[in-house]
């Protein structure tokens, strides 16, 4: 049987960091819904193989259905590293201290929100490029945002509509709604159930790209100032699973993500380094807007 232990010994140091082959559970991810279910999974299976390769251990995306139950699932383990948003991240790395933030898009450190509307409502009169501000002429309207503990789809558009209104989102429009995520929210303005919607600007982007909004119909009536948003964020006990220096690993496969078809369908042109302090104003207003406890 000397041929097994020699072809074991060959797996182990093939492998690319310390990781014995009793340690090699498959490690798991997850993505907050922020998209339709099936392009979730296209997107986040190609990047499983992807890190699968890079890591040398078996990778599975595990999708959920809300955001909080990818806050659920990383608690309790049952997955160990996710694609956050901005405030899901910081709930997360509250409830399983040790736990980082290790990577972001490019455009992650600086991200926005459209505020989006019917075109024919002329909520920004004969405008066809977003105004410098929000235009007081929603108030009144109904209002859907995305997902209840959305960064891009919430929290930051309830902060600039509190700033500006000085008032409760309820209290500015007729009606307000949570869509659940933000291609829901463009198809809700666009078929004309709410008027106004807070939308990420790059999932906007992508569906009018791909020819799933008309934006002759449905127009972007502001944009917000930046905010820092989306983070993979992976366990603190991470190592102690896959090795001593897997989350050291881990992070660099995410920073040399160069190929076009898995940046794409993020989007985003390429990672850069995170930290959990990158997120402190997103903490801040979080805790404002009585999201974290």
């Amino acid at each position: 049987m000397r041929w097994l232990a020699t072809a074991a010994l060959t797996l182990f140091s093939a492998l690319p960091f310390s990781i014995s082959l009793a340690q090699a559970e498959t490690f798991k991810f997850t993505a907050i819904p922020d998209e339709d279910e099936s392009r979730l999974v296209e997107r986040f299976d190609k990047v499983a193989d992807y890190l699968e390769e890079k890591l040398g251990v078996d990778v599975e995306y595990v999708p959920v259905k809300s955001y909080s139950a990818a806050v659920s699932a990383f608690r309790n383990d049952q997955i160990q590293m996710a694609w956050f948003g901005g405030l899901t991240g910081v709930q997360a790395r509250q409830l399983v201290p040790g736990s980082q933030a290790i990577a972001q898009g490019v455009e992650d450190a600086a991200f926005r929100s459209y505020f989006i509307a019917r075109r024919d409502l002329k909520l920004a009169g004969d405008a066809q490029t977003p105004l410098e501000t929000l235009p007081e002429s929603v108030e009144g309207h109904s209002f859907t945002f995305g997902a209840k503990t959305s960064t891009s789809g919430r929290l930051m558009p309830e902060y600039y509509l509190r700033e500006q209104f000085d008032d409760a989102p309820e209290k500015v429009f007729s009606r307000v709604g949570f869509s659940g995520d933000h291609s829901r929210t463009i198809a809700l303005v666009a078929a004309g159930t709410y008027d106004v919607g807070a939308v990420n600007y790059a999932v906007w982007e992508a569906a009018v790209k791909d020819g799933k909004v008309d934006p002759a119909k449905v127009q972007v009536l502001w944009e917000t100032p930046a905010y820092p948003d989306y983070q993979w964020t992976v366990r603190g006990d991470a190592d102690s699973h896959y090795g001593a220096d897997f989350t050291q690993h881990l992070t660099q496969a995410l920073l040399d993500m160069k190929d076009p078809d898995l940046l794409e369908s993020f989007p985003r042109s390429g990672f850069i380094p995170a930290s959990n302090d990158d997120y402190a104003p997103i903490k801040t207003v979080g805790e404002q807007l009585g999201l974290l406890r």
